[in-house]
C-alpha cells in the first residue's frame, strides 16, 4: 500500500526519492508514532518533504490519496471493525482500546442517524444531541473520545473520526502570491556575506578547535561580524495601474529593507525615462537626471525594476510617448542603458503570469531586459535571486 503512496507522490511532482522513502518505513517499522492518520500525515511530511513551499502540494496529494482509500472501501464494504481490533491490539494503550470500544463505528453511525432523526431544533452543550460545545459525540466545537464534527472548524481536540483536507500551508506554494516574511526568505538568497567593521563576534568552530589543542584550556578565538555585502538599487513604478499593487509591492520593499543593508531605492512610472526620484511628495520638485544614477553606482550593483510593465506600446517605443512630460529619447533606449550598465539586472512583475501573453507592453520589456521578468510570487523570487546571485 505505502508504494502506491510513494507512486502518488510523485505523480503530484513532489520530489520524493527512494532513500527518502525507505526511511520512512524504517521510522514506522520502529513505531516512533501512534496508529494515527494525523501523526502518519506529519511523519511523512518531515521524511518525505524537504522544501516548504512544497508543504500545500503535499497536503492535496494527501488528501487525495486517502479520498481514493475511502472510495475503496465504500458502505457495505467495510472492513470489519472485530478483525481491525485484532490487528491494532498490541499497537493500542488500554485508553485507545476503551475508547475505541466504547461505540464503534458501526454504532456511532447508527446513533448519529437516530438522533438526527429524532431532534427537532439547535442545541448547544450537552452530552446527547447535534450540537456545538458539550461532550456528545456529534457536532462541533466540543469535546468527545470519538465522534464525528458537524461543520465548522475543528475546536483543537482532533478526536473527530474524519477531520481532513485543511490545507494549512496554503500560502507557502511557490506559485501562489506571497507575504512578507517568505519574501524575506526568498531575497537571502542574494545576501552574499563578508566580514568587514570593528564589531566582533564568537568564531565557535575555531574556538573549539584551539581549546582541543590547549588540552582543554579554552582559548576564545573572535572574528568581525559578518555583514551583508551586496549591493542592490531598486527602480520601482508607482501610480496608474501599479495602484492596485500597492500592498504586494510594499511587503517586498519591508522585506527588502530589511534583508539588504546596502539598498537604494528610486521611482519612475510606467517606463524609465530621463529622471527618477526618491520622494513621492517631492516627484516634479527634486528629479534626479537618469544618467547621474548610471555615474553614480558601479557595475557591482544589482538593480531590481519593480513593475506591471503595462502600458501602451507607444510609451515605451517612440520619443515623447510619456503621459508626463515630452521625453526627448524612447524609454526602451534608456532599459537597454541600464541593461548594458548593469549585468545583473531583472524586472519583477506583479502581474499574473496567465496574463502576460496578452500584454504587449509586457512582452516588449521583457525582450529588452532578455527574458530576465519574473512573477512576485515564492518560486519567481527564488529564480530571480538565484540568477541575481551568479
Amino acid at each position: 500500500m505505502l508504494i502506491d503512496f510513494f507512486y502518488h507522490l510523485r505523480k503530484h511532482q513532489l520530489p520524493v526519492s527512494i532513500r527518502e522513502f525507505l526511511s520512512l518505513l524504517e521510522a514506522l517499522k520502529a513505531q516512533v508514532i501512534p496508529p494515527s492518520l494525523d501523526e502518519f500525515y506529519l511523519l511523512a511530511r518531515i521524511v518525505l518533504v524537504k522544501d516548504e513551499s512544497l508543504f500545500d502540494r503535499y497536503d492535496l496529494a494527501f488528501a487525495s490519496y486517502t479520498r481514493a482509500i475511502d472510495a475503496a472501501f465504500p458502505p457495505g464494504k467495510d472492513i470489519p471493525l472485530e478483525w481491525m481490533l485484532r490487528n491494532l491490539a498490541r499497537d493500542l494503550s488500554p485508553e485507545d482500546k476503551a475508547a475505541i470500544e466504547k461505540l464503534g463505528w458501526d454504532k456511532l453511525m447508527e446513533e448519529f442517524q437516530k438522533r438526527l432523526k429524532e431532534q427537532k431544533e439547535r442545541h448547544e452543550g450537552g452530552s446527547k444531541w447535534i450540537g456545538t460545545g458539550g461532550t456528545s459525540p456529534f457536532g462541533s466545537g466540543g469535546y468527545h473520545p470519538e465522534g464525528i464534527r458537524i461543520g465548522d472548524e475543528s475546536s483543537g481536540n482532533r478526536t473527530a473520526v474524519k477531520a481532513w483536507d485543511q490545507r494549512s500551508y496554503k500560502d507557502y506554494d511557490d506559485t501562489v502570491e506571497i507575504g512578507t516574511r517568505n519574501i524575506k526568505v526568498a531575497l537571502r538568497r542574494l545576501r552574499r556575506f563578508a566580514r568587514q567593521g570593528a564589531d566582533m563576534e564568537l568564531d565557535l568552530d575555531d574556538t573549539i578547535r584551539q581549546t582541543a589543542r590547549n588540552a582543554g584550556y579554552l582559548d576564545i578565538r573572535m572574528v568581525p561580524e559578518r555583514h551583508n555585502a551586496v549591493k542592490v538599487l531598486m527602480l520601482l513604478d508607482v501610480g496608474g495601474t501599479m495602484d492596485g499593487h500597492i500592498a504586494r509591492i510594499e511587503e517586498l520593499f519591508s522585506a527588502a529593507r530589511s534583508e539588504f543593508k546596502h539598498l537604494e531605492v528610486y521611482y519612475f512610472h510606467n517606463c524609465l525615462y530621463d529622471f527618477v526620484w526618491r520622494d513621492n511628495r517631492r516627484r516634479h520638485a527634486e528629479r534626479i537626471p537618469t544618467w547621474d544614477v548610471l555615474r553614480t553606482y558601479n557595475a557591482d550593483w544589482r538593480v531590481i525594476f519593480v513593475g506591471d510593465a503595462t502600458m501602451s506600446p507607444y510609451e515605451i517605443l517612440q520619443p515623447g510617448g510619456s503621459v508626463e512630460f515630452n521625453n526627448p529619447e524612447a524609454g526602451a533606449v534608456w532599459l537597454q542603458r541600464v541593461a548594458s550598465a548593469f549585468p545583473k539586472s531583472i524586472w519583477l512583475n506583479p502581474e499574473p503570469e496567465s496574463l502576460w501573453p496578452y500584454r504587449q507592453s509586457i512582452d516588449i520589456i521583457r525582450k529588452l531586459m532578455q527574458n530576465r521578468m519574473f512573477g512576485v510570487t515564492l518560486g519567481g523570487l527564488e529564480q530571480a535571486m538565484r540568477l541575481l546571485s551568479k
